[in-house]
């Protein structure tokens, strides 16, 4: 990833996935007071809640900011759902739920996608848990609106091709 001036990663306009928050449109780059000094900040407008976050430019990097993935890596990550393998066998439940929930904050695509893929097929093996279908829907969340702008379809496009992958 090429800095811009001023370290910048990223220009107003466009987008960049936030691993908390998901995908969001760089609306503006504004100067903000944090701990005494003035700093420049990403102002996200994150897609799918609307939602404000402001990420200090310096910080972006460590806060895990990223561009969204490429076309071709979109289709690496349609690929982990298809696989057979459970990423976390740990035992007992809660042991797994923190693993799942880790491998969530970590926002790289690859581990919420195996989130994703994990917490669908138990859908189909049990009724899940409260905490369970929260990551399911946190999973999901995160990875179909990127995956749609990566791929440039509509999210219900991915929507539609994640039910048929899990239905097969």
């Amino acid at each position: 990833m090429q800095a811009l001036e001023n370290n910048q990663m990223f220009k107003v306009g466009q987008m960049a996935v936030h691993p908390a928050h998901g995908v969001g449109e760089v609306s503006d780059i504004e100067e903000r007071e944090l701990g005494g000094r003035k700093s420049p900040c990403y102002v996200l407008k994150m897609l799918g809640s609307g939602l404000k976050v402001m990420v200090p430019t310096d910080a972006a990097t460590r806060v895990g900011l990223r561009p969204v993935m490429e076309k071709r890596e979109a289709q690496k990550i349609l690929d982990v759902l298809r696989a057979p393998e459970v990423a976390v066998d740990l035992q007992p439940w809660n042991r797994r739920f923190r693993a799942y929930t880790e491998m969530l904050k970590s926002g790289l695509p690859v581990e919420i996608a195996k989130v994703l893929r994990d917490m669908y097929r138990l859908k189909f093996d049990k009724d899940l848990s409260f905490g369970e279908r929260r990551l399911l829907d946190q999973a999901r969340g995160l990875l179909v609106q990127e995956l749609a702008l990566a791929k440039k379809v509509d999210r219900s496009n991915i929507e539609g091709e994640i039910q048929q992958i899990f239905s097969a």
